[in-house]
């Protein structure tokens, strides 16, 4: 195998690649644009996926490799000076040691590049409470997210603190002072980083997912105590995210009610230039959709999102359709990610 974990890295960087895939059985790949492209003709064998693995733990500043070959799953993160920074998912397939390495860029994203509309960046000016943004895995919430807490670092005096797992993007102190802490390499979990963070005075913290209820409880607890809090779900969709979130624990729907500031839901669909192009749902919480969580009629959410003409509360079809208008997407498109379809071919007609 003439392949090298640098030569892979470099490329990926250079064509702006947001995944390289190293698994046993395949050519060495990338995801560009949403497609995953075969990088190298050579088919991967487990003994070049085991020396591809083993020259990524070297340039992790030599991470032991123990918890990968004994749980057969590592996560982890590290930096090459010059090139970019790279999130690692390894983990064992088959037998055979295997990788997915997420490109991270020391560039800050460009949130006009990133077609993020003015109404999302606008919520870092909310002075408390929860703000949501969710959506399947790789669909841009964390992009969304740093360049929600640039704006932030860039116009106003804060302390921002993020809490990720791992650090995605990387921020200098402007305005603001920005801490960044790593799960796992900086504290223990989100749980307890969050925790200690309200002892920080923190005017925003960022939290990487609400992954439990208790990591939950303890955010809502901190959007009371007059904290803006960012955060992740993977759902789609506003109820849906509300549901979730109350599923956990019920008695947590009217503490919900009472901080949470809106829900953004965003998916990247393929864009008529051939890249990727964001599409979001927008519900700012109103008095009515308060009382509909207090009251647990979750469902009726969707309907008022959707029958609204109003900027506050923002479809996904609506999103699509705007798109679509704009010559961004094309109608085909528009059709296949649509939460209804049918009702959205009459509004295209």
């Amino acid at each position: 195998m003439d392949l090298t974990t640098q030569q892979l890295l470099k490329k990926a960087v250079a064509l702006h690649a947001s995944d390289i895939f190293i698994v046993a059985g395949r050519p060495a790949s990338i995801r560009l644009n949403g497609s995953i492209i075969i990088e190298n003709t050579e088919r991967l064998m487990p003994d070049d996926t085991h020396l591809l693995l083993k020259q990524i733990y070297q340039l992790a500043d030599n991470r032991d490799m123990d918890t990968l070959i004994r749980t057969g799953d590592d996560d982890f993160s590290f930096s090459v000076q010059n090139l970019s920074r790279f999130r690692v998912s390894a983990f064992k397939q088959r037998g055979s040691l295997s990788a997915v390495i997420r490109v991270i860029s020391f560039e800050l994203p460009d949130r006009r590049e990133r077609h993020i509309p003015e109404r999302i960046i606008n919520l870092a000016d909310y002075s408390k409470g929860p703000v949501l943004v969710t959506g399947p895995a790789g669909n841009g919430k964390s992009t969304t997210l740093a360049c929600i807490i640039d704006h932030i670092n860039h116009t106003q005096e804060k302390h921002i603190i993020t809490l990720e797992d791992p650090l995605e993007y990387l921020h200098r102190h402007d305005k603001s002072i920005v801490s960044q802490r790593e799960i796992n390499a900086d504290t223990e979990s989100y749980v307890t980083a969050l925790r200690a963070s309200l002892r920080q005075s923190p005017d925003v913290i960022l939290l990487g997912e609400m992954r439990d209820y208790e990591t939950t409880q303890v955010a809502m607890t901190a959007a009371e105590t007059g904290h803006l809090i960012f955060s992740t779900l993977h759902t789609i969709g506003a109820a849906n995210t509300i549901d979730r979130i109350i599923d956990q624990q019920r008695q947590i729907a009217v503490q919900l009610s009472m901080v949470l500031q809106a829900v953004v839901s965003q998916q990247l669909v393929p864009s008529t230039d051939g890249r990727q192009v964001p599409a979001f749902e927008i519900m700012t919480v109103t008095p009515a959709i308060r009382n509909m969580i207090r009251d647990n009629k979750i469902p009726q959410i969707d309907g008022l999102i959707y029958s609204s003409a109003n900027n506050d509360l923002i479809s996904m079809d609506t999103s699509l359709l705007g798109l679509y208008k704009d010559g961004k997407i094309t109608e085909e498109t528009a059709l296949t990610y649509a939460t209804n379809p049918e009702m959205l071919k009459r509004r295209l007609r």
